[in-house]
């Protein structure tokens, strides 16, 4: 089980407008582990994920108090948020694949990022989409449009320009949620490898999903933190609140 700490969070809080959604949470996610958090609809989890990249400075109305480090240095603080969301690869719930081939989806943010040569960047598209399980059934049409890919396939090519950027972090919201189960578990075996070299943060709805992925589980209701621990307390017959028990055996949610 990983131990060092690699995200660190403390006293969370953050509203859009008058309305908080996060009541001051404090945790803290481990390297090299898959950090699971499940919850209702409107629990905060994809504004948590959405204040760990600092993408939530994308909506005027939100303020965020508090604080969010990673490797010991504070997000709210950074001065280049390129570099920061770079480290913070981030996968949506719905796959939303550039209208490029898939080749230039997945060199993208290399080339962005000053890449140039071609024989690099070509190492890397196949890296990604290796690692993201998607390469034997592209590495002949990578001239195709990936918006004409499957489904499950766009959602792959996601996970591979996530990963084109190298990042330290992967924050899944919800990855498999407009794919079938065949794909997701194809998706799930490829998650387990990539903790090996970065931390892998899973937002999911699919309760059994973190039980299978997450080395520890959180549930957030309500934008507090009900419980947080090893995944086998979690989903056992044993967590300390009794709305874990309920609510990870679907007795509401």
């Amino acid at each position: 089980m990983p131990s060092e700490t690699h995200i660190e969070i403390r006293d969370l809080r953050l509203a859009y407008g008058t309305r908080e959604v996060l009541h001051g949470i404090s945790l803290d996610i481990r390297r090299n582990e898959i950090f699971g958090v499940i919850g209702p609809a409107q629990s905060g989890k994809t504004s948590l994920l959405r204040c760990i990249n600092r993408t939530i400075d994308f909506s005027p109305e939100a303020s965020v108090a508090g604080t969010i480090t990673v490797d010991g240095e504070d997000v709210r603080g950074a001065k280049d948020l390129y570099a920061l969301r770079r480290k913070i690869g981030m996968v949506a719930p719905l796959p939303v694949g550039l209208p490029l081939s898939i080749y230039d989806n997945v060199a993208f943010a290399p080339r962005c990022a000053g890449m140039n040569r071609k024989a690099d960047i070509d190492a890397i598209v196949e890296q990604c989409l290796r690692q993201a399980a998607l390469w034997d059934e592209v590495k002949d049409r990578l001239d195709s449009l990936g918006t004409k890919l499957s489904g499950g396939q766009q959602q792959r090519l996601t996970i591979a320009r996530a990963l084109s950027h190298q990042p330290e972090i992967l924050c899944l919201d919800e990855f498999s949620i407009a794919i079938d189960p065949v794909t997701t578990m194809r998706i799930e075996d490829v998650l387990k490898d990539l903790r090996k070299n970065m931390t892998i943060i899973l937002v999911t709805n699919l309760t059994q999903q973190a039980r299978r992925l997450a080395d520890r589980t959180m549930f957030l209701w309500n934008g507090e933190i009900i419980e947080l621990g090893p995944s086998d307390t979690i989903f056992g017959n044993s967590p300390r609140d009794r709305r874990t028990y309920e609510y990870v055996n679907g007795l509401f949610g």
